[in-house]
């Protein structure tokens, strides 16, 4: 009578010793139903055959090690641990006697100095492995009498797993092939396949018992702990290091500069990432700024209660380029004056089209003349003035002699389609923890000159107070289309560093950005460079760019969402970004996810409304 049958109400009962029928116990039935720990973890089936194991739908080979060169070079098993498949490895540490190795020495030392003796009393040509073994040997005695080395039966076992044999077959010959590049030879535990694989598993049990003698120095050359590591003490959780799994944890602001880069094609997971760097962030008392010329940002500020700036034609947002900053302690008023005229100089090259040299002399001048008017000089308290506005910069140049195509490609910006956009009184503050500038809203042939003049306003911003900041330019390719927002840009990568600031570039148009002249210079200031995933049609510049290797290239294509290489500084490593299930609803920009937030909350006000 089966426990199956009492739970079917069939019987509830049992039969005892005497044949009588017992009722069963309710505790009798739950430990009948409950698994050990072994049952959990056990693999479906298992057969032991003479070269391998299969454990349900894997095949398992364990090798040994049964050669080392004379010289083990450090990290020699770096390429190993590194390699990306699945594995085990064992390292087995048996410690000799000194006194028993050193009466074996004797005894070989006199073999080998008898060879040599013997092919000298025949004259023959003396033999470079004889004399070479009788110096290491030597050598080895020596130090080994003097206790600065000990022996040691090392035994290293690996066992590979693979779904058929043409798998396993391909992870042996690569690991082969490594493994012989460096002399050292492994072959397969035949008809031991249980015993090695037991020895594999971490039970500390060296049932395979193949060994080979080594002294303390080449020993230390197995250590096995040499994976591609990037993590430090302190910073935030950038994702998981694909090669080994460890977390990839950095502070940008303890590197030479606090700039990074971010390349990736459109849906690979860069605006993910940098939302996730900017709320990890925040919380080490750091102001971030962001230029968003796509709105992905807004949910995230609403969230964590930061301000969001629409600039657009109709926005009630207005910045005004003659702004000026007010001087620090160390600053010249007539540096500050004299930077902000060449900055405007830039900035009406980009909104009309480009200057000649007459027109660029012409506005550098009527800039001056226009400040002077609001009686603003280098001697002026900066705190206490009143800035002009660009219709006061075209009344200046209406009385200026050649300045008639000046005025009139600028009149657009003044009394034209465009005049409320920068002709208007600045009226932003960022004086919170978090802020949003966005120009999705902006025309595209305008968003060039909204983000020149956002990135003026925050640069002026930075200067007046030292804080720790994080400046985000999302599609930074829009500032590389002119020489002169790409060189403001650069600007402030290069002396960000002096005013705590760090810039995170981010571009999905990997061509645009490098064709610029001042693509690479940005590049390599700075010291946190991400590329994700990447379309084939960039590959080939960006592996120019960084150096990678072909493999590393062939990773960047082959990458899922989210996944790609993180340099920081000289080190690199392959990472998974990573995040968890709040900090995922709160940065998501997969439009399903953002739909579905959304039905959320209004299905939770329509439900509160309809309680009230």
């Amino acid at each position: 009578m089966s426990i199956i049958d009492d739970l079917f109400g069939k019987k509830n009962t049992k039969v005892g010793t005497d044949k009588q029928v017992l009722p069963v116990l309710p505790s009798e039935i739950y430990e009948a139903a409950t698994l050990d720990f072994q049952d959990i973890i056990a693999p479906s089936a298992l057969r032991v055959e003479p070269k391998a194991l299969n454990l349900g739908e894997k095949l398992a080979r364990t090798y040994f090690v049964i050669s080392y060169p004379r010289y083990l070079t450090d990290n020699w098993f770096s390429p190993i641990i590194n390699l990306d498949k699945i594995f085990d490895v064992s390292i087995f540490i048996h410690p000799i006697d000194t006194a028993v190795v050193l009466r074996q020495f004797q005894k070989k030392v006199a073999e080998v100095q008898s060879q040599i003796n013997e092919r000298s009393k025949k004259g023959l040509v003396r033999d470079p492995m004889l004399d070479t073994a009788y110096q290491d040997l030597e050598g080895l005695r020596n130090n080994l009498m003097q206790a600065q080395e000990k022996m040691f039966d090392v035994g290293l076992y690996i066992t590979m797993y693979a779904d058929n044999e043409n798998e396993l077959f391909k992870i042996e010959n690569e690991i082969k092939s490594i493994l012989e590049s460096r002399l050292v030879y492994f072959k397969p535990a035949l008809f031991q396949q249980e015993e090695a694989f037991k020895s594999v598993m971490p039970t500390g049990t060296d049932l395979l018992n193949i060994h080979q003698k080594l002294n303390s120095e080449p020993l230390s050359s197995i250590f096995p702990f040499v994976s591609f590591d990037l993590t430090s003490d302190k910073g935030i959780l950038y994702g998981v290091n694909r090669h080994n799994s460890s977390l990839v944890i950095f502070d940008r602001f303890s590197l030479e500069n606090y700039n990074s880069i971010t390349f990736a094609k459109s849906g690979s997971g860069k605006s993910y990432a940098t939302k996730l760097e900017i709320i990890r962030t925040l919380m080490f008392d750091t102001e971030v700024i962001v230029i968003d010329p796509e709105r992905e940002y807004e949910y995230l500020a609403e969230a964590i209660g930061g301000r969001y700036f629409n600039i657009s034609l109709s926005s009630d947002h207005h910045i005004n380029p003659f702004d000026l900053p007010i001087p620090r302690s160390d600053e010249n008023p007539a540096d500050i004056l004299r930077s902000n005229i060449i900055n405007l100089v830039g900035l009406f090259r980009i909104m009309l089209g480009g200057l000649t040299p007459e027109e660029d002399s012409i506005i550098d001048r009527a800039i001056s003349e226009t400040y002077a008017l609001k009686d603003i000089s280098a001697e002026s308290d900066f705190s206490n003035i009143e800035p002009p506005l660009l219709s006061d910069f075209e009344m200046v140049l209406s009385g200026m002699e050649g300045s008639e195509s000046i005025i009139q490609r600028l009149t657009k910006y003044t009394r034209g389609t465009w005049s409320t956009f920068i002709n208007q009184p600045s009226n932003v503050d960022i004086n919170r923890k978090f802020v949003v500038f966005s120009v999705r809203d902006m025309e595209d042939e305008l968003k060039p000159v909204a983000m020149y003049i956002v990135t003026h306003f925050i640069w002026n911003a930075v200067r007046k107070n030292l804080k720790k900041r994080l400046l985000v330019v999302d599609e930074a390719w829009w500032m590389m289309k002119s020489d002169d927002t790409a060189s403001f840009l650069y600007s402030i990568a290069k002396r960000g560093r002096k005013y705590f600031l760090g810039l995170a570039t981010i571009t999905q148009d990997v061509g645009d950005f490098m064709k610029s002249p001042y693509g690479v210079p940005i590049v390599t200031n700075s010291s946190i460079q991400m590329l994700l995933k990447q379309s084939p049609s960039t590959i080939d510049l960006l592996q120019k760019t960084f150096n990678l290797t072909d493999e590393e290239k062939y990773l960047l294509l082959e990458s899922n969402v989210g996944e790609g290489i993180f340099f920081a500084g000289l080190k690199h490593v392959a990472i998974k970004i990573i995040s968890s299930y709040t900090e995922d609803q709160i940065i998501t920009s997969d439009p399903s996810q953002v739909l579905a937030i959304k039905k959320a909350k209004d299905d939770l006000a329509a439900s509160e409304s309809g309680q009230k």
